[in-house]
């Protein structure tokens, strides 16, 4: 059972919506750690992290000049670290010369739970890379929430939706709404996507995923209790999007 942690009480979900849980802390190695370095982590792990892959990365662009045609600028990157997986494909631990991520996919048993065993690798990772100043961290919640057809109102699921003009027709048909939401009693920010495609394969529900990704830019030792305190923070700060995003009617879909 997936629990929800508010300042006063805790909200049980058994039915909870999550698709996937991220917890992810930027970092950078020493030049002298490369891949083959990195790929010794599984060796603590292997017993639950069999399944070993390198990770790539790519970033490309383009320049636009006054009065020029748009430049596209070549493509850049190759591997930046290793992944492993569980048997199951439900836990992901991801290595790289610029950090740690640890993702859970469903199912999804909770904080306590997850935090845990995310915080036992992050220090396995250390032990193994020596970083240094940690730069960013982050946590984001993927979910996917099953609304029934037909609607007339976003508003009896979400309250965190795009807005039609009035006069325009209002239905929707497919969706890309993106918010950066600022936390400014704790410094952080909140990217929130709602998102939905048409369906045809289904046409009794809507799933639509409501993407949490809150995040903080700090300056910590990696071995700063500190992140685990904000860590804290940033999960309070995604529990309060979720929930006052969700009307009451919603969140008896979960329970």
């Amino acid at each position: 059972m997936y629990t929800i942690a508010t300042m006063k009480d805790k909200i049980p979900f058994p039915k909870a919506p999550i698709t996937e849980a991220v917890l992810d802390i930027r970092t950078n190695v020493s030049e002298k750690v490369d891949l083959s370095h990195l790929a010794r982590f599984q060796e603590k792990i292997k017993e639950r992290f069999p399944i070993k892959k390198e990770r790539y990365s790519w970033k490309g662009g383009f320049q636009i000049g006054k009065g020029s045609v748009p430049e596209i600028t070549g493509a850049s990157g190759g591997p930046d670290g290793c992944l492993f997986k569980s048997k199951d494909n439900t836990k992901i631990a991801q290595v790289r010369l610029n950090g740690f991520t640890f993702n859970k996919l469903k199912p999804y048993s909770g904080w306590d739970v997850f935090y845990p065993e995310a915080r036992e690798l992050w220090e396995k990772y250390v032990d193994l890379t020596k970083p240094g100043n940690v730069s960013r961290l982050a946590l984001r919640y993927i979910n996917r929430i099953d609304v029934p057809l037909p609607i007339k109102d976003f508003k009896e699921y979400i309250l965190t939706v795009p807005e039609i003009a009035k006069g325009l027709p209002q239905g929707l048909v497919e969706c890309l709404m993106r918010l950066c939401i600022p936390n400014l009693d704790i410094a952080a920010h909140a990217m929130v996507t709602v998102s939905f495609k048409p369906r045809k394969e289904n046409l009794a529900i809507l799933p639509i995923i409501f993407d949490i990704d809150v995040f903080k830019m700090v300056d910590f030792n990696p071995e700063n209790e500190e992140i685990w305190e904000t860590m804290k923070l940033l999960r309070d700060f995604k529990n309060d999007i979720f929930l006052k995003s969700l009307t009451k009617k919603t969140k008896d879909m979960f329970r």
